[in-house]
């Protein structure tokens, strides 16, 4: 893929599978500027900007700590210069070895970054491997950059392997490579990544929702309920997972416990073909069910849809 490769708005939606008012949201607070068409880069900038969301930090403080990382730094784009993650209930950026909070401009050293040895003690093929961060970052970037180019998926494939040998706790890159293996259909190989991702960080809610959809794929509804949960648990807002729990229910014939969730998804997420599956489904099921309503009087109305 060359550098001048460009998405299109529908294309960015549809590849992260965001909805429309995520990104509008992240447009209004300007982590990403408003544009029918962008970059690569820009592409990398809202993946990060989506599993930032899918844990319990706000839009805001994402922008307050992204314009405090900028300050402290003189990085013009955080994001994209260095790795922001969940530290504690704060935003930090990986940066040099270290963990910098940006609005408290502290440093701890980042241990996740090294082995239990302290040494760089990954070989592959022969060749020492070190688990420099600033090196483990530009292999993950090439990884999602490969991901794209046609012929090379299994090159990406590899890369990312690569880093999970050297940091098994890389959520992300157990995320893109589970990914990859669930597009391919390879069900039992995605569900073991999606895994190692929770494992990893057992905050995730994206990796949590993933692993609902490929317990779901191989008709695990249980499981893949349990998933979801999990995911609406740290992230109540999700509106994706309530759409995707909604579906569990009604395959295992629940439609009052779809409902919630039907309803939920239309709250959050109230515009386009997705909104407007749920209110049909909604419909149905209302129009379907004898419902029990109590009244301010303690009474019990029953009614017919």
């Amino acid at each position: 893929m060359s550098a001048v490769s460009r998405y299109c708005r529908e294309d960015v939606l549809r590849i992260l599978r965001l909805p429309i008012r995520q990104l509008a949201a992240w447009e209004k607070a300007g982590l990403i500027a408003s544009s029918e068409n962008y970059s690569f880069d820009e592409l990398v900038q809202l993946r990060k900007l989506r599993d930032l969301t899918a844990t319990r930090i706000s839009v805001k403080s994402i922008r307050q700590s992204v314009d405090a990382m900028q300050r402290v730094s003189g990085m013009v784009n955080p994001l994209l210069e260095s790795v922001a993650v969940l530290h504690g209930s704060k935003l930090a950026f990986r940066q040099w070895g270290a963990l910098v909070d940006p609005m408290t401009r502290q440093m701890a050293f980042d241990f996740e970054l090294m082995p239990s040895n302290g040494m760089a003690v990954v070989r592959k093929n022969g060749q020492e491997l070190s688990p420099n961060y600033s090196d483990l970052h530009e292999m993950f970037l090439r990884a999602v950059r490969l991901e794209d180019i046609p012929g090379r998926l299994e090159e990406a494939k590899s890369m990312y392997q690569t880093i999970l040998e050297i940091q098994p706790g890389h959520a992300a890159a157990a995320i893109n490579l589970g990914t990859i293996f669930y597009n391919e259909k390879d069900f039992v190989q995605a569900e073991q990544r999606y895994r190692q991702a929770v494992a990893a960080d057992p905050e995730y809610a994206l990796a949590f929702f993933d692993l609902g959809n490929v317990l779901d794929e191989q008709q695990r509804m249980d499981e893949a309920i349990e998933a979801y949960q999990r995911a609406l648990v740290l992230v109540p807002q999700y509106a994706d997972a309530h759409y995707n729990l909604a579906l569990a229910y009604e395959r295992i014939q629940e439609p009052r416990k779809a409902l919630r969730h039907w309803t939920s998804y239309t709250r959050l997420d109230p515009t386009g073909p997705w909104a407007s599956h749920a209110r049909s489904q909604a419909r149905k099921i209302l129009g379907s069910e004898r419902l029990a309503i109590v009244t301010r009087h303690g009474r019990t109305m029953r009614i017919a849809g």
